[in-house]
C-alpha cells in the first residue's frame, strides 16, 4: 500500500468503529475540502450509503456556490442532510457583518471571532443538543422541513485535521467533551498502536476525527485520485486568484494562485510556505480564539 491507501484504510477504520460503538452519531459536513473528502471516504466505509445524518451550520453568510454544492450532493448522494442555524441571532443582527459599521467600543459591536461564537459555536451546540430548530432535507421535493427528530447526537464526526491548525494537533481520534460540548485539552485519553478508548461514562460527547492524520496536500493528492467533485472555487477563476479554504464570505478571501486543475494544486502546494488559513480573517484577528471557541464547544 502507498501513503493514501494508508491514510483511506485508517480512516475508513475509524469510522466503522465509531458507527459500531456510538448510537447517535453523525457527522459535520462544513462543505469544504476536509469534509467532502470525509464525506466520501464515509460512503466507502458503507458501501455508497451513509448511516448516519450529515449536519452543516448554516451561518447564512456562506458562499452561495457552496450551498447549492451541499444540496445537489446531498440529493445525487440521497444524503439524511440536517442543517441547524441561530435563527434568532441572524434575525436580531447580532454578528459581524450586521454591526461592523457601529463605532468602535459600542456595545453593541462584534468582532470576527464574536461572531463565530455565536453563530457557529453556540449554533452547533444547540444542532447537536437538539435545544434549538433543525432542519432535514426532504429527498421528494428538494426543500428542507422542521426536523421532527430532537435528540441529542452523542458522537459527531469531524474532518478535523492535526496540521490546519494548533490547537487541533491537540486532538485524538476518539476526542471526549463534557455534556456541555466543552473540550478538556489536558484530560484526552492516550492512543497508541491503533488502541482507541471508545467506552466513555453516559453524558460524554464524543467528537471523532478520522482525518487528523492527513495533510492538506494529503487531501488534494486523495481528490486527485478519487477523481472527485470539487466546488470551483478552489481554482483559478482567471483573476489569478482562488479560495484556499471556504468560510463565511465576509471573512473568507482567496489568495494569489493560478492553479487552475487539481494537479496544478498539488503542485503548488510541494512548493508554497503561505500557510493553509492565510485567507481566513478571524485567525488574524487573535492569536488564540480558534483553540478558545474549540474549547468551548467548536468544531
Amino acid at each position: 500500500m502507498d501513503s493514501l491507501d494508508q491514510l483511506e484504510q485508517q480512516s475508513v477504520y475509524i469510522l466503522r468503529e465509531a458507527f459500531r460503538h456510538f448510537e447517535r452519531l453523525c457527522m459535520l459536513w462544513s462543505i469544504g475540502k476536509d469534509s467532502t473528502v470525509l464525506l466520501w471516504l464515509a460512503r466507502k466505509a458503507f458501501f455508497g450509503h451513509v448511516p448516519f445524518p450529515l449536519v452543516h451550520i448554516d451561518t447564512s453568510y456562506k458562499l452561495p456556490e457552496m450551498i447549492a454544492y451541499r444540496d445537489r450532493l446531498a440529493m445525487e448522494y440521497k444524503l439524511q442532510m440536517v442543517v441547524g442555524q441561530d435563527a434568532d441571532a441572524i434575525r436580531e443582527g447580532r454578528t459581524f457583518p450586521a454591526t461592523q459599521h457601529l463605532p468602535e467600543g459600542h456595545p453593541d459591536k462584534l468582532s470576527r471571532v464574536d461572531c463565530c461564537g455565536i453563530l457557529k459555536r453556540d449554533a452547533l451546540k444547540g444542532t447537536l443538543q437538539g435545544t434549538t430548530q433543525r432542519k432535514r432535507l426532504n429527498l421528494q421535493t428538494g426543500h428542507y422541513d422542521l426536523d421532527p427528530d430532537r435528540e441529542p447526537y452523542h458522537g459527531v464526526i469531524v474532518g478535523a485535521r492535526a496540521d490546519e491548525e494548533g490547537s487541533r494537533s491537540k486532538e485524538r481520534y476518539f476526542s471526549p467533551r463534557d455534556k456541555n460540548n466543552a473540550w478538556d485539552v489536558g484530560d484526552q485519553p492516550p492512543e497508541f498502536w491503533n488502541q482507541f478508548k471508545t467506552d466513555f461514562a453516559p453524558g460524554t460527547h464524543i467528537r471523532i476525527h478520522p482525518l487528523l492524520h492527513w495533510t492538506e496536500l494529503n487531501v488534494w493528492e486523495y481528490i486527485e485520485r478519487e477523481k472527485m467533485p470539487v466546488i470551483p472555487l478552489y481554482f483559478d477563476d482567471g483573476t489569478g486568484h482562488r479560495f484556499r479554504s471556504l468560510g463565511c464570505a465576509p471573512c473568507t478571501f482567496p489568495i494569489q494562485s493560478t492553479a487552475k486543475t487539481v494537479s496544478e494544486i498539488v503542485a503548488e502546494l510541494k512548493r508554497t510556505k503561505v500557510p493553509e488559513r492565510a485567507g481566513r480573517a478571524q485567525d488574524q484577528e487573535s492569536e488564540d480564539a480558534f483553540e478558545k471557541l474549540r474549547r468551548d464547544g467548536y468544531m
